[in-house]
């Protein structure tokens, strides 16, 4: 199976839609739409777990889903840093946190049906509160801190009070446990 060619459809400033034409397993060649992001070289995500025992989450709004959504700190890595600096940049930005040891904790496909993206995980200990940066126009974010043995217990509370749970958290927690 292979993708034999590959038609832009739309763009725009920051997705590309991508009519992608492939050699399925029979011989039969299908279409398939996709997504593309622009100028991007990777999606990274940090897990933050502070010195006393808390994990940092993200609040905002997300416009595909009309509504908050309780995640980790993450970005695209547009700006020609490694992955390790792309995350680096994202925590300091969107928590005020920078890391003595950014840990690699996991990559894979974020939404392999509609995107060819890769997220790269990573576990950020020994946190130290510098301030805010300078975030992106459109972020709008609120920090939550959050003892790592109530975690679930305050996710279950958010999503019962109308914010989304980025499901990702859920798995990406349970590797952490394993690494700390």
């Amino acid at each position: 199976m292979r993708i034999v060619d590959k038609k832009v459809l739309s763009e725009g400033k920051f997705l590309r839609f991508v009519l992608a034409s492939y050699v399925d397993s029979s011989g039969i060649t299908r279409d398939w739409e996709l997504f593309e992001r622009i100028n991007c070289s990777g999606i990274v995500a940090i897990v933050p777990v502070t010195n006393d025992g808390n994990v940092l989450l993200i609040r905002q709004f997300r416009p595909p889903v009309n509504g908050y959504v309780i995640e980790f700190p993450a970005g695209l890595n547009d700006k020609g840093d490694t992955l390790a600096e792309a995350a680096r940049r994202e925590l300091l930005e969107e928590t005020g946190y920078v890391s003595e040891d950014m840990i690699p904790l996991v990559e894979g496909p974020m939404s392999s049906g509609a995107s060819g993206e890769i997220l790269t995980v990573f576990l950020a200990r020994g946190l130290s509160f510098k301030g805010i940066g300078e975030r992106d126009e459109t972020e709008d974010i609120e920090v939550l801190s959050v003892p790592l043995n109530e975690l679930d217990e305050r996710l279950e509370a958010l999503r019962a009070g109308g914010d989304y749970i980025d499901l990702k958290i859920y798995g990406l927690m349970a590797l952490t446990k394993k690494r700390l």
